[in-house]
């Protein structure tokens, strides 16, 4: 299916968001991840299934100064 990752058309096998971050090789400390425009809590990531033409925004926090 193909999805929108952080404004990136992505095509991608994953059916959850869980699988789309191990799939892409994404870090999950410190991040947070909505989709079409939702926060998805991190527990619930394993169950949050994924459609065609989804919109996934990924947020890491930063440390700087």
């Amino acid at each position: 299916m193909e999805i929108m990752l952080n404004g990136t058309p992505t095509h991608t096998q994953a059916a959850t968001l869980a699988e789309l971050l191990e799939e892409q090789g994404i870090a999950t400390p410190g991040t947070a991840v909505a989709v079409d425009g939702k926060v998805v809590r991190r527990t619930k990531w394993n169950a949050a299934p994924l459609h065609d033409g989804a919109s996934v925004t990924v947020i890491r926090a930063t440390q700087g100064g």
